[in-house]
């Protein structure tokens, strides 16, 4: 297992032609997005896959349909070299988890290991793993490919095999055990409610653009990301707030645009009299 990305040797095309697509405004062109994706997946001679096509206000495939439509052309793609596909369309119009950012979302990751992650990410996780168990064939059904999932995650053995994938790759381990050593911001901003009532919705593509003010992304290719910046989420869709309550945190690194994130972050929040109806994180499965 290793976590890598496009490199001379494996698919080395892909790096030219996504510079191209950059250009030439075809980034969310569906089968240049679909190839950029798979050629990479083939090129590591993998057999079965389960990909996961995100939909909605933080992803590329903003609408159902052009998410179906990705997620139908790569399962196509893999069936034309013998390889097993399903998609799982998942949505993404709010932030998955309760972090954005380097730092923040692997200490999260950690807590998900560890059996106390947020309920949507664990959820998102259990399903792709069992449904990648019943692709590979090491479970004969569904429910034995889901109770081997959460077995592996309350007893450990998934948070150990992380440890042994970062002790492989030449990574600090010791980080597993004491997430403290990842980098913290020495500013951290509060972002209140304005009002009383339900957070009807947060927008994925709001959140992730002040993450981005803050330090923790770029919005040139020479910008430098801070791993200690980004946003931790204290409520979602569905949750109560009442006014002057904390909703957000900002984690600012150097050089960060607090007032801008703020700003960036309330364009996306609107809080409601009623409760909202959530949709369900996994829209549909294409096989």
């Amino acid at each position: 297992c290793a976590f890598i990305g496009q490199t001379a040797d494996l698919a080395p095309a892909d790096k030219r032609l996504y510079a191209l697509r950059d250009v030439t405004g075809t980034v969310e062109h569906v089968s240049l997005i679909a190839s950029s994706i798979m050629s990479k997946k083939i090129a590591e001679g993998s057999e079965a896959l389960v990909l996961d096509v995100k939909t909605g206000a933080g992803a590329f495939m903003k609408g159902i349909d052009d998410a179906r439509a990705l997620a139908e052309c790569m399962v196509a793609i893999g069936g034309r070299v013998g390889m097993t596909v399903e998609a799982v369309v998942t949505s993404m119009d709010t932030p998955l988890g309760r972090t954005v950012g380097n730092a923040l979302e692997v200490r999260e990751c950690l807590e998900t290991l560890k059996g106390h992650g947020p309920a949507d990410l664990q959820e998102l996780c259990l399903t792709l793993a069992a449904r990648m168990l019943r692709l590979g064939g090491a479970a004969a059904s569904p429910a034995a490919a889901e109770s081997m999932a959460r077995e592996a995650l309350a007893g450990g053995r998934a948070l150990d095999h992380f440890r042994r994938v970062v002790e492989r790759q030449g990574g600090d381990a010791g980080v597993l055990e004491d997430p403290a050593t990842l980098p913290r911001a020495t500013r951290i901003e509060t972002v209140l409610a304005e009002r009383s009532g339900y957070v009807r919705e947060l927008r994925a593509d709001a959140v992730g653009l002040a993450s981005m003010l803050l330090g923790a992304g770029r919005d040139r290719i020479d910008a430098v990301v801070d791993h200690a910046a980004g946003i931790v989420l204290r409520a979602k869709p569905g949750d109560p707030v009442k006014s002057g309550e904390a909703i957000a945190e900002l984690h600012a690194g150097a050089g960060a645009r607090v007032a801008d994130a703020r700003a960036r972050l309330l364009s996306g929040l609107v809080i409601g009299d009623e409760p909202p109806v959530v949709p369900p994180l996994v829209r549909e499965v294409v096989r």
